[in-house]
């Protein structure tokens, strides 16, 4: 590749051995726009998570289990694919001599290059200016468009009273600054949001933020015009360029950082001259548990989004015998019944829209080169959501199309009861997300299977699909608060035949779940025999509420399939 090539020429030119990039930008957003995509530039890898070492005649690939057949396909012809945390990067570079490897310090927090760098023959570098910028020649030009606000009508709180919440956390911790670095934190306390993300409504900006109140908010100064005349004198706005300066007039303080988001050149700016508190930013925990407000649209948001995925699926149903229906026509059908209600805005991530082997690739994007026909005999896989005026939304279904595999019933049945088995959990006053996860886990592991994902994830308001620090996963430990909003997604794939994976959203009211996400779950693929009284109750509870909730809104016959979809097994 000449774009590797360009690359080592600057590892000679710098000394190094190697160099990392990346998945995220500067904003250590989830989602980064095409400007801003290095790894991808630089690898082909197209996935929301990963990084790269390339050294002077090796590259690699370092992506978590969700990605690992994806980046095989997207990126094995030049890189070395290694799936995390099974390996490490000291796992891999196990060497005598002593590597010296470039990084840009803006897009790494210190956090994270200890933990993925704790190696003794290892010499990490800070690199000013980054290289794969020096390389990518034609980089494409993003679009400028303002931020623009929620009323508090909507938020369900003031910005202003979000901001005392946080002043009286900064007093408590006696703290004098919050650097606030997450743009999805930004966007929490100003109840503001921007079009800085493909799939997520991210304002990329910064605020600092002491303890009297006062902040200081940097953006570029273009995308501020429409909230300025709100916040009038409350705000103080700079272009995003100054904050270096703010940060280095800084000095004897003790400043707030946030070790998920915060670069080590922010850090390193700040260090000098003051105390540095790094611990978790306190919005993500604030953000974190959703107002009545919020909880209310965002239920209003899922039975929009329902009407449009269940007309979907019995369009999809009817028609997938006689047409000639692919993973990328569905997936457009798909978004065209999500269009037809004027709060849709756009996709809360890329459609996962899969049949046959491909639904087996966990976050599969369908391309012109890997789109499957759907056809009888293979299951289909659908993994989509939306952006609302209110709300977020994000649900999977896989759908027989005519399956009659006794083991991918059985398989699929299981995947139902660690999905039941989510939803049904008590929750106690010290319950937590590993706790759940273990859970879930337990009809597969009963015959040696598993899935190599978390079972679920915090999901924003009008935000990030993906948000913490909630999460159904091995290693989590956040107490479950009631207001938190989390998937609810166990699945299995064996590679190169089928996948399957069930998800609702689900939020904690009181000590239990309530289901967000209103469609019909595939009936056709389960084994009745595999499940006891009580998940017979569950899944039978669950339909008379879907159909309960959707009827009207569907046409004759879609009210025959609905009834269908939703009656008694």
């Amino acid at each position: 590749m000449k774009k590797l090539i360009k690359l080592r020429k600057f590892l000679k030119i710098y000394k190094l051995d190697g160099y990392l990039v990346p998945k995220n930008d500067e904003y250590f957003n989830e989602y980064v726009n095409q400007s801003s995509d290095r790894l991808k530039f630089i690898s082909n890898f197209s996935g929301s998570a990963g990084f790269a070492i390339i050294l002077k005649n090796k590259n690699y690939l370092f992506v978590d289990g969700r990605y690992t057949i994806q980046a095989r396909i997207q990126s094995g012809k030049n890189f070395t694919i290694i799936t995390i945390p099974q390996k490490f990067p000291k796992d891999v570079l196990k060497t005598k001599k002593k590597l010296k490897i470039g990084f840009d310090p803006k897009l790494h927090s210190e956090k994270q290059i200890n933990f993925l760098f704790n190696i003794k023959n290892i010499i990490i570098k800070p690199i000013n200016g980054n290289l794969i910028d020096i390389v990518w020649s034609k980089k494409p030009k993003d679009l400028i468009k303002p931020f623009f606000s929620l009323s508090t009508k909507d938020a369900g709180q003031s910005s202003q009273g979000k901001i005392v919440k946080v002043k009286n956390v900064l007093l408590k911790n006696k703290a004098d600054y919050l650097l606030v670095t997450a743009p999805e934190n930004v966007a929490w306390i100003l109840n503001i949001r921007g079009y800085d993300s493909a799939f997520s409504p991210i304002p990329n900006a910064r605020l600092l933020i002491n303890s009297k109140g006062d902040i200081d908010l940097f953006s570029q100064l273009k995308k501020v015009t429409k909230i300025k005349k709100i916040f009038s004198k409350k705000i103080e706005f700079h272009d995003e360029d100054k904050i270096e300066k703010k940060l280095r007039n800084l000095w004897k303080n003790n400043i707030w950082l946030d070790s998920l988001s915060c670069s080590i050149h922010y850090k390193n700016l700040l260090r000098k001259r003051n105390r540095i508190i790094e611990k978790i930013d306190p919005i993500y925990f604030y953000k974190s548990i959703k107002n009545p407000t919020e909880i209310k649209n965002m239920k209003k948001s899922h039975m929009i989004d329902g009407v449009a995925l269940t007309k979907f699926l019995f369009w999809l149903k009817k028609n997938f015998r006689k047409k000639k229906i692919t993973e990328i026509s569905a997936q457009k059908k798909l978004e065209g019944f999500r269009k037809m209600n004027k709060t849709y805005k756009f996709p809360s991530f890329s459609t996962i829209s899969g049949t046959g082997p491909n639904s087996a690739i966990i976050h599969y994007k369908a391309s012109v080169k890997s789109n499957r026909t759907l056809k009888r005999g293979d299951l289909y896989l659908v993994d989509s959501g939306g952006q609302y005026s209110f709300g977020t939304t994000d649900v999977t279904r896989t759908i027989s199309l005519d399956n009659n595999s006794n083991f991918i019933r059985e398989v699929y049945t299981r995947v139902l009861k660690g999905h039941i088995a989510v939803s049904d959990y008590k929750i106690r006053k010290n319950s937590k997300g590993s706790d759940i996860d273990r859970n879930a886990r337990k009809p597969l592991k009963k015959v040696r299977l598993d899935y190599p994902h978390g079972t679920g994830h915090g999901v924003g308001y009008f935000l990030n699909v993906h948000e913490g620090p909630q999460s159904f996963s091995k290693n989590n430990k956040v107490n479950l608060k009631p207001g938190m909003i989390i998937s609810n997604e166990p699945g299995y794939y064996k590679e190169g035949h089928f996948g399957i994976r069930i998800e609702n959203l689900i939020y904690i009211k009181k000590n239990k779940f309530e289901e967000l996400t209103m469609a019909p779950i595939e009936k056709n693929l389960i084994k009745k025999k595999m499940l006891n009284k009580k998940e017979i109750g569950w899944l039978n509870k669950y339909h008379a509420k879907v159909k309960k909730n959707l009827f009207r809104f569907m046409k004759l016959e879609e009210k025959a399939n609905l009834i269908d979809a939703c009656s008694p097994v």
